[in-house]
Formats: structure tokens, C-alpha cells, sequence
């Protein structure tokens, strides 16, 4: 399957089997996160890997209530170090939440190639995830996902088109 088709068909599942995941299937999604690329290559991140149920169940709590992510057999948890990164990004801004998101996304892509199901979580109380995993407190969380076989698969949303997003030579 080609990068493109991967793309097309990954959707943000809510709805988990218990499946566990082979050790080897979870390797290979991890592989691809480790793979980014980072700003001078500095890979300013890691991801907590939680498969303890009430840890999971700790976390959804944490998560704005959302219970579906504790229902997936993996919950991964990427954190980015602000003082470890690229500091000059684009001249005004420190790299870590970028580079994270690159390595959460190539992983997220990885689990669509091996028929897993993702869904990138966003609302979170940081605080509490980070009290949950004893994070330190220089360390920054950035998203977390479920990581599972999908127990249903919605149906693709529309998509603004080419002519909407992009332009040539000038803004």
C-alpha cells in the first residue's frame, strides 16, 4: 500500500477491540516514530507506552473524560523536552512541539500500515497525565493516542480541496 493510500484510509478510531497487539506489531510502530526526522536531528522526545488499566483508565479520565482510549490494549503518551531541542525555529520558537508531532505522526501512520487504529487526543490536562506517569516537571506532554485494532471504522469527512489550501510564488 502506498503512503498516499495510508493516508486516505486513517481515521481517528473511538471504538477499540481487546486484542492485545504482537510484541513485534508494536515494535515496528515505534521503529517509525524513532525514525523522524528533528530540528539538528536532536530526537527531543520519548513515548510511555501504557498498557496497565487503571492507568489507562487514569489517563481518559485525565483526557477530558474521553473512556473510549482505555478500551484500546495501548495507550502511548508523547512527551518532547523544550531544553533539549532546536531553539531557533524559524527564527522565534523552539522545535520540540513540531518534531513531536513529525514522530507521533510517522508512528500514527506505521499503526494505519499495520491495520491498528489511532486517535490523536489533544484535550488533556497536562498536570494530571503528568502526575499519572510521574513526567518531570521539564518535560512536556504533547498528545497521547490509543493504539488497538478497531472495533469500527467511521466514514471518511470531507476534506477542503487543493485550490483552498495552497498557492504558488506568493501567499
Amino acid at each position: 500500500m502506498s503512503v498516499l493510500e495510508i493516508i486516505r484510509r486513517r481515521r481517528s478510531i473511538r471504538k477499540y477491540k481487546e486484542d492485545p497487539i504482537p510484541e513485534e506489531v508494536l515494535w515496528r510502530v515505534l521503529e517509525a516514530a524513532r525514525l523522524a526526522p528533528s530540528g539538528k536531528n536532536l530526537q527531543p522526545w520519548k513515548f510511555i507506552i501504557v498498557k496497565d488499566k487503571l492507568v489507562k483508565e487514569k489517563l481518559a479520565e485525565a483526557s477530558i473524560g474521553q473512556y473510549f482510549m482505555a478500551k484500546a490494549p495501548v495507550v502511548i503518551v508523547a512527551c518532547g523536552f523544550p531544553e533539549a531541542c532546536y531553539s531557533r525555529m524559524g527564527r522565534y520558537m523552539k522545535s520540540w512541539p513540531v518534531d513531536v508531532a513529525i514522530a507521533l505522526e510517522h508512528l500514527i501512520l506505521q499503526a494505519e500500515e499495520e491495520n491498528l487504529g489511532t486517535c490523536w487526543i489533544g484535550a488533556f490536562e497536562e498536570t494530571e497525565v503528568k502526575s499519572i506517569l510521574d513526567i518531570p516537571e521539564d518535560v512536556k506532554v504533547l498528545a497521547l493516542t490509543p493504539l488497538g485494532y478497531p472495533a469500527a471504522r467511521p466514514s471518511s469527512r470531507s476534506r477542503k480541496s487543493l485550490e483552498e489550501i495552497i498557492s504558488y510564488e506568493k501567499y
